[in-house]
């Protein structure tokens, strides 16, 4: 297999230090940042994945995260936050910025361990199981375009900016047209099993898919106590 880069942004250096020896112990390339500042002076398109603890200095994690998610070479960049703060609404928060997976403190190095091999798991399927190139890659309906070969949307010709979640819960659907998915569905098909996550999770990308398809978005269509479907 080979090695994948992570990045760990936390201003605890003791944490950053532990994270890395043991990620690295499981055959990870590692580098640790002590704030956001320091590592937004890296080159972050060499990652693979970002652990963001969410409380630090002047840039905390979720800015950083919504920072990058603003452009678009780091929309799709997989996010593991680090916290103490472990209210639903702050992994709310945490999950509409695009985040992968929300780890609370105090966690078990095992358990940061097997929450990041699910991510890149789920990362490495993608992109394995990804089609050639050809005409049958491209999802359309009306004037949008989804390109699941290049993982970019385009709606009458402007390319739509939207995190990996979005583009797979959108993939599902227009794949699918006039089929009614759970949200049960859309997490074990979006999500891993292995990874906690809310069904409030789904509503919140799901209101957020449909503000970024502008006139398309009343495609995705809710039915009450079934789920999500898109259709005319």
């Amino acid at each position: 297999m080979s090695k994948y880069r992570i990045l760990v942004v936390d201003d605890e250096e003791d944490l950053c230090e532990i994270l890395q020896f043991n990620l690295e112990n499981e055959g990870y390339d590692v580098d640790v940042a002590y704030s956001a500042e320091e590592a937004l002076l890296l080159d972050l398109t060499k990652y693979q994945l970002l652990l963001l603890d969410v409380m630090m200095g002047d840039i905390s994690g979720f800015k950083m995260a919504s920072m990058l998610r603003k452009e678009e070479k780091f929309a799709s960049l997989p996010i593991i936050f680090l916290t103490a703060k472990d209210t639903e609404n702050d992994m709310l928060t945490g999950f509409n910025l695009g985040a992968d997976d929300y780890i609370s403190k105090p966690y078990s190095i095992k358990q940061v361990a097997a929450r990041v091999k699910a991510v890149l798991r789920r990362v490495t399927t993608t992109e394995a199981t990804t089609q050639p190139t050809t005409a049958s890659t491209v999802l359309s309906y009306d004037k949008m375009q989804l390109d699941t070969k290049q993982k970019k949307l385009f709606v009458a010709e402007e390319e739509v900016s939207l995190t990996k979640k979005e583009f797979e819960i959108l993939k599902l659907l227009m794949k699918n047209f006039g089929q009614v998915y759970s949200r049960e569905e859309i997490l074990s098909q979006v999500w891993s099993d292995e990874v906690y996550v809310l069904d409030r999770t789904i509503d919140v990308n799901i209101t957020r898919l449909r503000k970024k398809l502008g006139v398309y978005g009343k495609n995705v269509v809710t039915r009450a106590g079934y789920g999500y479907v898109f259709e005319d």
